[in-house]
This record gives structure tokens, C-alpha cells and sequence, in this order.
């Protein structure tokens, strides 16, 4: 599971963030970081995922 949910950070971030953490908060913040630019929701996704 923690191949998949890298993949899905590196590729499209909301849905790592989503697989880890469910459609919550955090979830919601990363969508909005992607929409705007990749790179800070690329950032985010793995932050939230692999260092909290």
C-alpha cells in the first residue's frame, strides 16, 4: 500500500493525500495547493504523508 500511495503523491497528490488521510481537511488544503500550482501540492501531499 505505501507503493500505491507514493505513486498516487508523486502523480497526483490529492488522491495520495486522500488514500492516507481520507476527504478531510487536509485533503482539501492539498486539492487547492495542486489547482493553484502543482508544485506546492506536490510538496503538501508528501509533507503530509511520509513526514507528519
Amino acid at each position: 500500500m505505501a507503493l500505491i500511495t507514493l505513486i498516487a503523491t508523486v502523480l497526483l497528490p490529492p488522491l495520495g493525500v486522500a488514500l492516507k488521510h481520507g476527504l478531510g481537511k487536509t485533503f482539501l488544503i492539498n486539492l487547492v495547493l495542486t489547482i493553484i500550482l502543482f508544485i506546492p501540492g506536490l510538496v503538501h501531499g508528501i509533507y503530509v504523508n511520509y513526514m507528519r
